[in-house]
């Protein structure tokens, strides 16, 4: 199959960095346009990143000498791609009109950036959670003006540790979730060299962070009505978010109660356990993997899962207040960013809505 031509926009920083080395050899799309700021623009990737390689993978031989190109020249980074992620280090609103200004441009954006999350009509989707959200890119385009341009996003990087765990459970009546996330210094896009203030500390403060994660499921868990996602009114989330001292992988102390009866355990280790996964080069065999151990998922040996894309859940037990107690993990750059967004756009190139120009 001839491949798809990808571009990165953004792709200088640590999530950026990490589309390149998910992207090399993959059997759906090619990289041929990388694009960041004005400063970077005419330098070969090489030279724009000297100094700032922020990942244990090394630089990949195919990006070393691509020539940069400035994100804002999107006539030019357009024509020579068939769409792009988006990774760009911009304020929300300037995020929006640049990713909006390349869907117009008959060019879709697969997002990792927050700025339209809650756009009605621009589906967030996990893949194997909420497929059925790309149905709207058709009223999308029709607001834009498009025939093959739109947007998709990624959601919030610290939900995909506790939300794949409740979806297969909503149907039981879920009530309200609790959820504190330990979250590692990556997800800030910094290495502990950049973050000094990490060492031995934990900051009990993300910006942002808690808003997106109690109001993102809802959206992820909503429905397609009059050309919008509703979002899911039924269940009341409260979260808590902390930096800790950690490379990568994010991890949650979740707390769930039900309205009606309560299901038993084995009800709910037989939901995780045949929740399916997705046939996608990038999607894990295995979705959902609970281990039985006491001690465990820990985010050092357990964020690596199924190369980083697998969800980690354990210590599921009854909880005094609430009906259930359990913990879950993902890997932040890797499930919950790049990732997340390369298994968005090979479900996208599936089912037809990225194709060649």
């Amino acid at each position: 199959m001839e491949k798809i031509r990808a571009g990165v926009i953004g792709a200088t920083g640590m999530v950026g960095q990490r589309f390149l080395t998910l992207l090399e050899n993959h059997p759906y799309f090619e990289v041929t346009v990388l694009a960041a700021s004005k400063r970077s623009a005419g330098k070969t990737y090489e030279e724009a990143v000297d100094g700032r390689w922020k990942l244990a993978a090394p630089m990949p031989e195919y990006a070393k000498g691509m020539i940069m190109y400035d994100a804002a020249e999107v006539e030019t980074v357009s024509s020579m791609c068939d769409f792009v992620f988006c990774a760009v280090d911009l304020n929300k609103e300037e995020t929006k009109k640049l990713e909006e200004i390349y869907a117009k441009a008959e060019t879709p954006v697969v997002s990792n950036n927050s700025a339209n999350r809650w756009t009605e009509d621009v589906p967030m989707v996990v893949p194997e959670l909420n497929s059925k959200h790309l149905e709207i890119i058709e009223s999308q385009r029709k607001r834009l003006g498009t025939k093959c341009g739109f947007i998709a996003v990624k959601p919030n990087c610290s939900i995909q540790s506790y939300v794949p765990a409740l979806t297969p459970l909503l149907d039981l009546g879920i009530d309200k979730v609790f959820v504190c996330t330990y979250q590692a210094i990556s997800g800030a896009g910094k290495t502990f060299k950049e973050f000094p203030e990490m060492v031995d500390n934990v900051i009990p403060y993300i910006g942002g962070e808690e808003e997106k994660s109690e109001q993102e499921p809802l959206k992820i868990w909503g429905e397609i009505k009059d050309g919008k996602i509703e979002k899911y009114s039924g269940t009341d989330i409260s979260a808590q978010c902390i930096r800790v001292p950690v490379t990568d992988g994010h991890l949650a102390a979740v707390f769930v109660k039900f309205k009606g009866e309560k299901p038993t355990k084995e009800e709910i280790l037989k939901r995780w356990n045949e929740f399916p996964a997705v046939d996608l080069p990038s999607a894990p065999k295995k979705f959902l993997n609970y281990f039985e151990e006491d001690n465990r998922p820990q985010t050092k040996i357990d964020r690596e899962l199924e190369h980083g894309m697998a969800i980690s859940l354990g210590r599921l037990r009854d909880d005094m207040i609430f009906d259930y107690k359990f913990i879950g993990l993902s890997h932040n750059t890797l499930r919950g960013a790049a990732g997340g967004a390369v298994l968005i756009a090979e479900l996208l190139a599936k089912q037809g809505y990225i194709t060649k120009k």
